[in-house]
C-alpha cells in the first residue's frame, strides 16, 4: 500500500495547497508514483475530468505537479458555495444537491465510505499519497465529525506536517495554539512543523524556532520563503486579485494591453486567465467598482456560481451600465460561462436553481438562458467558425476546454447572428453543436461585433488563441504586436512546478520527511 503524508494548516491560506504541490513534484522527481488527495474541498474553481466528473482545481494542480492526469478520486467531495450559508454538494464528481451549512454538517459523516473508497483506489495505484487538509484542525466547533483534517488523518493512518503562515504575523501562537487544542491522539499524529511565507534573515528566527520546538515538543522541518511562483490558486482567498494585477488605472502604461476582469462576488474559475496574466505587454487586473474600470482594451466577465445575483450586483453598483457603454463604443467584451449568460437578453430560472424568476440580461448578445436542475459537465474540443468584429482572426483555430454550468443557452429567434464555433463533447457521444443558423438549443458560444461569449473554460489556455486576441487588441490600439511576448502555458507551468520543488528542497528537511514516510504507523489506532 502507498505511503502517505498529510499537510494541515493553522488557518485557511497558510500555504497547504502549494506545499502539497511542491511535495508531489519532489517525490515525482525522486522516482515515485505520487498522487494528491483532499477528501473535502470548498472552492468555486473547479475542473472537469476526461470522464466528465467535477473536482477542485487545487488537486488538478497537484496532479499536474505529480505528472499524472487528474482523477475525481483525488477530491471526492467538492463544496461550491451558493451563498453565505449554503453550498452545492458534489460527491464523486456529480451533484448530490444544495445544502445549508447545518444540513451538510449533519449529513457529512455519511460520506465517509465514499472518501475511503476513493483513497484506497489511489493507494492501490500509487507509491505515495500527499494529503491536504482544509482550514484548521483546531476549529473546536467542527472537530466532532471531522472528515478532512485530523479525522481523516486517523482514518487513513497519515502522519501530519502542520503549516503556519508567518507573513500574517503570530506564527508561534498559530502553531502552539493549534497543538494545544488538539486531543492527545491527534497531537501524536503531528510529526513536524513548517513555518511558511518567511521573508528575511532566518538566523533572526532561530531563537523562536528553538522555543517553538521546546514548547510544542515537535521538530520544525522547514522554514519556507514567501514564494513568487505562478501556480493556479485554489479559491477566493487568492492574492491574485491584489498586487500587480490590481494596479491603479492611472498607472497603466500606454504601451500595455489593458484587460479588466470583473471581480464579481461569486467569481469562479479565474484560473482561465493565467496565460493572459503572464504575457509581457499585457496588464490584466481585477475590477469590482466603476472607479477602477477606466478604459480597458478588453473587458472579461468571468464564470460565477450565481449568474443572476452577480448580474444584479453589477446592475446595482453601475458596472453593468459602464460595460454596456464601453461595448457600444467598440470595446471588446468577452464572457465566459456565467459571464456569457449575463451578456444575453434574458435569464429565466423557473425552478429556483439560482434566484428564481426572470430578469433581463445585459442585451449585448441575442441569446437567452433557462436554468434547469441538470448540470452540464463535459470536456470539449472545437474550432472557431465565424467569430465577429476584431476577433475574426480566430476563424478555424482549434481549442480544447471544459464546460460546467447549470442551464441552457439558445439564440433568440432568428436574429442575425454569427456562431462562434463548432464543438465536440469528448466524454459523450460525438455531437456537433451550432451547425445551422437560427434558434439552437445549447448554444455553446456566440459573437456579435466585438462582444463574444462562450461556455468553454480553458479557451484562453492555448498560446495561438491568446496571441491572436492580443494581436487584435494591439492593432486597435496601434501597438506593434511584437512588443507583446508569447508563452507556452504547458512549459511555463512545468518551469514553475520545478522552481517550487527546488525552493522546497532548499528549505525543507527532506531527509526527515522521508523518514516520517518510512516510520512504522505506531499510535495511529482509532
Amino acid at each position: 500500500m502507498a505511503k502517505k503524508i498529510m499537510i494541515q494548516g493553522t488557518m485557511s491560506n497558510a500555504g497547504k495547497s502549494l506545499i502539497c504541490a511542491g511535495l508531489c513534484r519532489i517525490f515525482r522527481q525522486d522516482g515515485y508514483k505520487v498522487a494528491p488527495f483532499k477528501s473535502q474541498n470548498m472552492a468555486l474553481n473547479s475542473f472537469i475530468t476526461e470522464d466528465g466528473l467535477e473536482m477542485g482545481r487545487a488537486q488538478v494542480v497537484q496532479a499536474e505537479a505529480a505528472g499524472i492526469p487528474p482523477k475525481v478520486q483525488m477530491n471526492p467531495i467538492l463544496l461550491k458555495p451558493t451563498n453565505d450559508v449554503g453550498s452545492q454538494v458534489i460527491v464523486n464528481g456529480e451533484v448530490l444537491g444544495n445544502m445549508s451549512a447545518r444540513e451538510y454538517f449533519a449529513y457529512k459523516k455519511q460520506l465517509i465510505p465514499d472518501i475511503l473508497k476513493a483513497f484506497h483506489q489511489l493507494e492501490e495505484e500509487y507509491d505515495i499519497i500527499v494529503i491536504e487538509g482544509a482550514g484548521s484542525p483546531a476549529e473546536i466547533n467542527l472537530k466532532q465529525d471531522d472528515i478532512v483534517n485530523m479525522g481523516l488523518a486517523r482514518m487513513v493512518h497519515a502522519p501530519v506536517l502542520l503549516v503556519g503562515d508567518i507573513d500574517r504575523g503570530g506564527v508561534f501562537a498559530q502553531l502552539l495554539g493549534t497543538l494545544m487544542l488538539l486531543e492527545k491522539e491527534e497531537k501524536e499524529l503531528v510529526r513536524g512543523l513548517i513555518i511558511n511565507k518567511f521573508r528575511g534573515d532566518k538566523t533572526i528566527l532561530d531563537p523562536g524556532i528553538d522555543m517553538l520546538e521546546q514548547k510544542g515538543g515537535i521538530p520544525v522541518v522547514g522554514v519556507t520563503p514567501y514564494m513568487q511562483i505562478e501556480i493556479e490558486d485554489e479559491d477566493s482567498l487568492t492574492e491574485r486579485f491584489e498586487g500587480r494585477r490590481k494596479r491603479n488605472v492611472q498607472d497603466m502604461s500606454a504601451g500595455s494591453i489593458d484587460i479588466a476582469v470583473i471581480r464579481t462576488p461569486r467569481i469562479s474559475n479565474f484560473t482561465d486567465f493565467m496565460l493572459l496574466e503572464n504575457l509581457s505587454g499585457v496588464s490584466l487586473r481585477y475590477v469590482k467598482q466603476c472607479s477602477e474600470l477606466g478604459h480597458p482594451d478588453m473587458i472579461i466577465l468571468p464564470g460565477t456560481k450565481n449568474t443572476m445575483e452577480d448580474l444584479r450586483w453589477m446592475r446595482q453598483n453601475g458596472l453593468e451600465a459602464a460595460i454596456q457603454k464601453a461595448a457600444s463604443g467598440g470595446t471588446a467584451v468577452w464572457g465566459i460561462c456565467g459571464g456569457y449568460q449575463m451578456l444575453g437578453e434574458k435569464l429565466s430560472d423557473p425552478d429556483g436553481v439560482e434566484s428564481g424568476g426572470c430578469m433581463r440580461g445585459m442585451g449585448l448578445l441575442p441569446v437567452e438562458t433557462i436554468f434547469g436542475r441538470e448540470k452540464t459537465r463535459t470536456r470539449v474540443v472545437g474550432t472557431f467558425r465565424h467569430p465577429d468584429g476584431i476577433f475574426q482572426g480566430l476563424k478555424d483555430m482549434e481549442f480544447e476546454g471544459y464546460e460546467i454550468h447549470m442551464g441552457e443557452t439558445g439564440l433568440k429567434g432568428l436574429l442575425p447572428m454569427n456562431e462562434i464555433y463548432d464543438t465536440v463533447q469528448k466524454n459523450k457521444e460525438p455531437e456537433v453543436i451550432g451547425k445551422d443558423l437560427g434558434y439552437i438549443r445549447n448554444q455553446d458560444g456566440a459573437s456579435r461585433g466585438n462582444v463574444c461569449g462562450t461556455y468553454v473554460h480553458g479557451i484562453f489556455d492555448r498560446e495561438e488563441i491568446v496571441t491572436e486576441i492580443v494581436r487584435a487588441l494591439a492593432g486597435e490600439k496601434g501597438i506593434d504586436v511584437h512588443e507583446c511576448g508569447t508563452i507556452d502555458l504547458k512549459k511555463f507551468k512545468e518551469s514553475q512546478y520545478n522552481l517550487l520543488a527546488d525552493t522546497l528542497r532548499n528549505h525543507l528537511d527532506m531527509e526527515r520527511i522521508y523518514q516520517i514516510l518510512e516510520e512504522e504507523e505506531d499510535g495511529y489506532e482509532d
